[in-house]
């Protein structure tokens, strides 16, 4: 596996808005402004709440399967490496999280074993749609901590997704959670949200490297960034937080978590957050206190980091 430099793209995405020309354009300035080597492709399935079994990825709320699949197709013809990230949202807007059922089965009562039949018949549809398109890695879940003591489960969906897909397989924990995770011997890439204070990551890539060090695997941050808000640097993980606009801080906040990580050889990239496939005016972007770095500071320390690194820079595993 070589050094992921990666962006994820096109996170609530309803239909069809992969088949706008605006969508393409925006693919290929995420590649053209931020260095990019790689693209997420993240996609938001449904389930009513946190304690639904039923996991929906037909409808309005998702881009279908055909125009994925050419759009995965226009990334490679960009010469981008493709990752697949099939995850889910609750509708009544409780956070994926949580996620969770009884223990022990109760009559009337919905079940883990009911869950996870809809949840991997979610992410084979997609390991399909990820062999069939060359993808290089599928990403199986994101941040979902309290199914994560579910192992047997969880071995088992990774078993089920092997059959469809042959590229690297990885599940993406939340901040603080690696250690809580007891079955990264099943994955072939351990990965993790980095939403960790700017402060702070030299604290949090020791504990990282302590919990990572005994599996011998890759690593990398599916997910990491901050909003461009006063305040956010230290809380990147709230994207509720109601800061002022401040693309300055956004900027000192990829700075110093690029500096940290630079000087660990074993974390092995990034899938930052976010690339919209529906763009705001690049005229108001000193203007937006979101995620995303199109038109701000930002936007010029990830390339400068991201084309500062060999295309070919393979990754190492704590030894």
């Amino acid at each position: 596996m070589n050094y992921i430099k990666g962006f994820t793209y096109g996170w609530m995405s309803g239909r069809g808005s992969f088949r706008s020309p605006e969508a393409r354009e925006s693919l290929r300035l995420m590649q053209e402004r931020t260095g990019s080597t790689t693209v997420i492709f993240a996609l938001a399935a449904l389930q009513d709440t946190p304690h639904s079994t039923k996991v929906d990825y037909r409808g309005e709320h998702i881009v279908e399967d055909d125009e994925l699949i050419a759009m995965l197709d226009y990334a490679r013809s960009l010469g981008l490496k493709l990752i697949m990230k099939p995850t889910v949202n609750c509708r009544n807007g409780t956070w994926r999280a949580h996620i969770n059922f009884f223990d022990e089965d109760v009559p009337c009562e919905p079940k883990w074993h009911e869950w996870f039949a809809s949840y991997t018949d979610y992410q084979r549809h997609y390991a399909r749609i990820a062999e069939q398109t060359g993808c290089e890695m599928m990403i199986v879940g994101c941040e979902m901590v309290q199914t994560e003591r579910r192992s047997a489960e969880w071995r088992q969906l990774i078993a089920d997704v092997r059959q469809d897909y042959a590229g690297l397989i990885t599940y993406n924990t939340d901040k603080y959670q690696e250690n809580n995770v007891k079955w990264w011997d099943a994955v072939d890439v351990i990965s993790s949200s980095g939403y960790y204070p700017i402060n702070d990551w030299d604290h949090q890539l020791d504990r990282i490297e302590s919990v990572i060090r005994p599996y011998n695997k890759p690593f990398f941050f599916a997910e990491a960034g901050c909003p461009s808000r006063s305040g956010s640097a230290m809380i990147p993980n709230d994207w509720e937080w109601a800061g002022t606009v401040n693309p300055g801080e956004q900027a000192d906040y990829y700075t110093a978590m690029f500096n940290a990580c630079k000087t660990r050889p074993w974390v092995s990239g990034f899938g930052l957050w976010d690339w919209s496939a529906a763009l705001y005016k690049e005229e108001e972007a000193l203007n937006h206190d979101g995620y995303s770095v199109y038109g701000k500071p930002a936007e010029h320390v990830i390339r400068e980091f991201y084309t500062s690194l060999p295309n070919d820079v393979q990754n190492n595993t704590v030894k």
